[in-house]
């Protein structure tokens, strides 16, 4: 078996067998296959595709190129989320210790992100202390005797996904859907979890902007999942604009604070409670999908949600005092208002202008070696369907570095789309569809 073989064999529109895409694989991470050989292959699977069958062997193999959790290692029965990503997407830090709460073993990895704020270690490393580097051993011992953990992804799991995402980076192939898949589920997969349920994001601010290209997404993950013995649910939900008020790395710790205390925005709460009700119904503790969210709702406004996010923090070393405190948490120098020309109704929001202003204060990376500034972002006072008088307050930008303040604040503006002559608009429905696979 050669490289070349496999290249020319996709190239032509073959389908891969097991045995091919294991050397690949195994060739790639060990480095006896050059990059310049993985690169080709790739840009062949972007033209010819792959069919499900093809995605989901690539998915277990890549999952088992590194070291992996088993549901004997985590405890048994324990679920999972995904989120392809979006502007304020805060939902990790509710979700996680509220299906704790209601009584769900979740052993989560999560990663840092490039893009327009930090990824769910970048927002939790806010808070003073916190550790997200856990030695897979504490990793476990947390998960089995909490039943609740968040940490870092280690080098040693799912290897080929990090070098073949940097090779997709640079050779225009990210966006080839079975690739996406391989890299989102892999990761799923060497996390031990059984049931899964992911947030395909779709509108402005997604990843995938367009209603059919995340459909597509959210159909191929339900049935690659699906294929390696995981229960799944995919639901794609709104993104046009942004999720809850919070565009930052210690401002969404806030603002989930707020919320898993029951007082956070209603947007932010409500897709929580979506998204946890499946999880609830396929480890049989809710009959339906209706007592799931009411039970869930119910744990946010008791404080059980919040309780276990603070034995969270205490238990990976963060300082629990910023949950009654949030001044201890990282705050910009400056907070600089964006104010309406005109008064009427909000028609439309732009998530990712939105995202983008928060990019360039310093909230996200550019690249890899950047640094992040936790303090900074955008705090939205009207969203979709707010009314605002003129020179009324929109937004507010938390702002340290001032280099790129004026043009952040110019695109944050730009971004409300005010209609003078509304009475009432409502908001995008928050769940577009639900993909639920068969258990």
């Amino acid at each position: 078996m050669n490289t070349v073989d496999l290249i020319a064999k996709k190239r032509d529109g073959g389908t891969l067998s097991r045995e091919e895409i294991e050397f690949w694989i195994a060739g790639t991470v060990d480095g006896t296959i050059p990059e310049y050989q993985s690169s080709a292959l790739l840009m062949a699977i972007r033209l010819q595709g792959m069919d499900d069958e093809e995605a989901a062997m690539l998915t277990d193999v890549m999952a088992h190129s590194g070291s992996m959790f088993t549901p004997d290692d985590l405890g048994g029965f324990t679920v999972d989320k995904h989120s392809t990503g979006g502007v304020g997407d805060t939902t990790t830090l509710v979700l996680i210790p509220l299906l704790a709460a209601a009584g769900l073993t979740v052993g989560k990895l999560s990663g840092r992100a490039l893009g327009h704020t930090g990824g769910t270690i970048d927002k939790l490393e806010s808070i003073p202390g916190f550790r997200t580097d856990l030695p897979r051993d504490r990793f476990l011992q947390l998960v089995n005797e909490t039943k609740l953990a968040l940490a870092d992804h280690t080098e040693d799991m799912v290897p080929a996904d990090r070098i073949l995402y940097e090779l997709r980076d640079v050779t225009a192939t990210v966006d080839s859907l079975p690739l996406i898949v391989a890299s989102i589920m892999s990761k799923k997969i060497a996390g031990g979890a059984q049931a899964i349920v992911i947030d395909v994001k779709t509108g402005s601010g997604a990843f995938l902007p367009s209603l059919e290209a995340s459909r597509k997404l959210a159909e191929s993950l339900a049935s690659i999942g699906s294929k390696l013995g995981r229960v799944m649910a995919t639901l794609i939900t709104d993104m046009s604009q942004p999720l809850g008020r919070m565009v930052g790395n210690a401002l969404e710790v806030r603002e989930a604070i707020d919320t898993l205390r029951g007082e956070g925005p209603t947007d932010l709460a409500r897709l929580c409670c979506e998204l946890g009700a499946e999880l609830l119904l396929f480890s049989c503790i809710s009959e339906s999908r209706d007592g799931a969210i009411e039970h869930l709702d119910r744990l946010l406004r008791d404080g059980s949600a919040l309780d276990k996010f603070r034995e969270l923090v205490v238990n990976q070393d963060g300082n629990p005092a910023v949950i009654d405190d949030q001044y201890l948490l990282p705050r910009a120098a400056r907070r600089v208002e964006a104010r309406a020309e005109q008064a009427g109704v909000v028609r439309s929001l732009d998530a990712l202008a939105i995202g983008r202003a928060a990019n360039l204060l310093g909230a996200g990376r550019f690249t890899k070696e950047d640094s992040i500034d936790p303090a900074v972002g955008v705090e939205l006072i009207c969203k979709i369907g707010d009314r605002v008088e003129k020179n009324g307050l929109l937004a507010a930008l938390h702002v340290n570095d001032e280099t790129n303040l004026d043009t952040a604040c110019q695109m944050v503006e730009s971004a409300y789309e005010i209609d003078p002559t509304a009475s009432e608009i409502v908001p995008p429905e928050l769940v577009v569809d639900r993909i639920v696979s068969d258990w």
